[in-house]
């Protein structure tokens, strides 16, 4: 069974290549994820540093004091940069400071609400109403974000999971039950066949599941990853089963 499986295997040259490409290719998946996750935990922690300004605010501070207070105190990525951004910024102005930490997050919850802040500043309107509703507004806006992800990467993994390693699976369950080679059946050109056709349905349900979750770019890195897992698993499991 063990050299049936090699045989295989050395025999498929577009399977091998699938091999080598999606371990490739995966390694530019990653950086793409981690930036996501990156600006998510930083957009997450946004309405907290905005509601503490506003209180900040409201027991008589000036923003750019409050702000320095926030750095030293808020946790994660957001105070990091914070408390980094107003340290480089002695010699520069406050807003060149707003305008370089905004840059750093590299979010566009943190750049709007940076410019909201700087407008309020300039046309002396009152901030603390405006950090308090933006606090607001975010934490509401978050969290419909967050929950609208979670189930939408629900389905799409399930998606993936059903066509891309349970189907093959099944199948070759199926077939290696009923036309094992061990008993003569000659299925080869069958199993490449479908060995094909299952690698085609992986690579449509990555690109259905990257374009549910708007990420259609970032999931092509991990589709060549994902048709081979699924040619293999089909082709392996009817040499286990069937022989």
């Amino acid at each position: 069974m063990i050299f049936g499986l090699i045989e295989t295997f050395n025999d498929n040259l577009l399977l091998l290549v699938l091999v080598v490409f999606g371990i490739a290719s995966a390694a530019g998946g990653i950086p793409p994820m981690l930036e996501r996750n990156r600006r998510r935990s930083i957009e997450n922690a946004l309405p907290s540093l905005l509601e503490s300004l506003s209180d900040s605010v409201g027991a008589g501070r000036g923003i750019q004091e409050a702000m320095m207070e926030q750095s030293r105190t808020l946790p994660g990525l957001l105070g990091k940069l914070l408390k980094e951004t107003l340290e480089e910024s002695h010699s520069s102005s406050f807003d060149a400071a707003l305008a370089a930490f905004s840059a750093k997050t590299r979010s566009s919850q943190v750049q709007r609400v940076m410019v909201l802040i700087e407008t309020a500043i300039e046309q002396d309107s009152p901030l603390q109403g405006i950090l308090s509703d933006l606090a607001m507004d975010y934490e509401r806006l978050n969290d419909l974000m967050n929950k609208r992800e979670e189930e939408l990467l629900g389905k799409g993994i399930l998606i993936v999971l059903f066509i891309s390693i349970g189907l093959p699976i099944l199948i070759a369950f199926i077939v290696g039950l009923f036309a094992p080679a061990s008993k003569g059946f000659q299925i080869d050109s069958f199993n490449t066949t479908f060995s094909l056709f299952f690698g085609a349905a992986s690579a449509i349900a990555i690109g259905v599941s990257g374009r549910m979750l708007g990420r259609f770019k970032d999931a092509l890195w991990w589709m060549p990853g994902w048709i081979a897992l699924s040619m293999s698993l089909y082709l392996g499991a009817v040499i286990m089963i069937g022989g």
